[in-house]
């Protein structure tokens, strides 16, 4: 017997005695009286009942817990497939998703410095465009120049050709004046 079912089997005794099942009384002499002794073995026979139901008892609570814990294990089975099957599902996406951000970081180290690299050579283009722009302005500025002196140059040339021009003719008529007049004064020597 073990310790709980020695335990269980004093505490029936004792209760047996207290209501009277057991006298326990003995003669005078140490022998039990045929009265004691078919109490003592109703008494007895009553806690092999009790005890034959509590282990059947037992059995029946052993029975239910072993289906219990059957019905946990198959659960915890169930369960772990389940896990597995979702983790199965997360790793290639998990991978794929570590590549792409691996990419994106490191393209991002690479936008850093050409974007600095762009804002110069915008700034750089910004100042050759306004430089370009104030030369133009000022090749602008020196042709509207030029068409003036070109211009003021071809009016005081026509303006000296004109003279000229009239010089000449005034030249011609002197010219043809002088002949004229030189003609003439050969005519009066010749007549005088």
């Amino acid at each position: 017997m073990t310790q709980t079912q020695r335990q269980a089997s004093e505490q029936q005794q004792q209760a047996l005695m207290q209501s009277g099942q057991i006298s326990g009384s003995l003669s005078f002499n140490g022998t039990l009286t045929k009265e004691d002794e078919e109490m003592s073995k109703s008494a007895l026979s009553t806690f092999r009942a009790k005890e034959e139901e509590i282990e059947k008892k037992k059995l029946e609570v052993k029975e239910k817990v072993q289906l219990h814990l059957g019905r946990i294990e198959e659960e915890n089975r169930r369960l772990a497939t389940i896990r597995e099957e979702l983790e199965g599902l997360a790793d290639p996406m998990k991978k794929e998703v570590s590549v792409v951000r691996k990419k994106i970081d490191a393209v991002n180290k690479e936008l850093k410095p050409l974007g600095v690299t762009c804002q110069k050579k915008e700034r750089e283009y910004k100042e050759a465009l306004e430089a370009f722009n104030e030369k133009n302005k000022e090749k602008v500025q020196l042709i509207t120049r030029l068409m003036e002196l070109v211009g003021e140059s071809e009016r005081l040339r026509m303006k000296k050709l004109e003279e000229l021009s009239k010089s000449i003719e005034t030249g011609t008529n002197l010219s043809s004046k002088a002949k004229a007049f030189t003609e003439f004064g050969q005519d009066c020597q010749q007549n005088h």
